[in-house]
């Protein structure tokens, strides 16, 4: 259902810049648009979680193959959607991803045998399993920082090529940073990891604030290119420690609900993180925009290392004794 709607203020968003619409027409066919769009990746984490409880090793491959598959629709979906806009029809490529979203997301929906069961209501006067925010709540500014970071690179990128002479080489950067993303999560899937999530957490934090430092002092479209594919690989394993680890400390009950929060974060930042680059733009130019995306970068490792592990996930049955787990940073 929410999907239908969603695909419906999109349509009428649509049509409304077509016909010239009411400005302020269009503007809410966008906010029903962005408020009904289903968060189907963190339904799909969710998925995978179930599927795998009693083979949880095999979760970090999965959750690499997720961040693969976002990098492939990442590098494909642009070109595909410029190559619509320019030689079909200024809609088409919208028009595309949205029968390509709606009827992906109607299948989704209808793989019941992958779907974990429904939880019973739990009684108010009956404890329920907590989530764990002394790792939920750092990860989620984790997830936040990234979003500012990703949505500030994607319109410093095409000013910077603007401001290079070449404001088509926006799509080829933008697909060699997923490019390098892509390749990390490939590698990152095969390797079994001795290291914790929370390790790998941080140390992938680390290095996507280090990749973003040089980028406002890049010269040149080559340059620039070489520095996006480098950082590029910080994407992927930064995310997939991120996922990993709140699967590993959410209750089975709070597991949609949890991942649901980082996936909201790096919604919430993608729109922030593109307003304040595009001030900078404005004022100084696409190179000094390019430390929003270092700021993003190191918000998120600060929020890395604020992450708290419980050493166990507390029970129905412990809140009711009201003991509590301990937490190990």
């Amino acid at each position: 259902m929410v999907i239908s709607v969603w695909a419906l203020a999109l349509g009428a968003g649509m049509w409304s810049l077509q016909a010239e619409w009411s400005r302020v027409l269009t503007f809410a066919c966008a906010a029903v648009a962005g408020a009904a769009m289903p968060s189907v990746g963190t339904c799909v984490r969710a998925r995978w979680s179930h599927v795998l409880a009693d083979r949880p090793e095999r979760l970090h491959t999965a959750f690499s193959f997720e961040a693969v598959a976002d990098e492939a629709v990442f590098l494909i979906g642009p070109i595909a959607v410029t190559v619509l806009a320019t030689t079909v029809h200024p809609a088409a490529g919208l028009l595309a991803a949205l029968v390509s979203g709606l009827l992906g997301t109607w299948v989704f929906a209808l793989l019941r045998s992958t779907a974990p069961p429904p939880h019973p209501h739990v009684e108010v006067r009956t404890a329920r399993a907590p989530i764990p925010w002394g790792a939920i709540a750092p990860l989620t500014l984790v997830t936040a920082s990234l979003g500012v970071l990703f949505g500030a690179a994607e319109v410093t990128t095409v000013a910077f090529a603007e401001e290079e002479g070449s404001k088509g080489a926006a799509g080829f950067l933008l697909a060699i940073w997923a490019l390098g993303s892509l390749l990390a999560g490939l590698i990152s899937g095969a390797v079994t990891w001795r290291s914790s999530a929370a390790t790998r957490l941080r140390w992938g934090a680390l290095a996507m604030a280090l990749a973003m430092a040089p980028l406002f002092v890049v010269p040149s479209l080559p340059v620039m290119a070489l520095v996006l594919l480098v950082g590029g690989f910080a994407i992927s394993p930064t995310l997939i420690a991120a996922m990993s680890l709140a699967e590993q400390v959410l209750p089975t009950s709070r597991m949609t609900e949890g991942m649901a929060f980082l996936q909201t974060g790096i919604a919430a930042g993608l729109a922030p993180g593109a307003a304040v680059a595009g001030v900078v733009i404005d004022h100084g130019g696409a190179s000094p925009a390019y430390l929003v995306c270092f700021a993003g970068g190191a918000i998120a490792l600060l929020g890395a290392t604020l992450v708290r592990v419980p050493t166990t996930v507390r029970s129905h049955e412990d809140l009711a004794a009201g003991t509590e787990p301990g937490v190990v940073a």
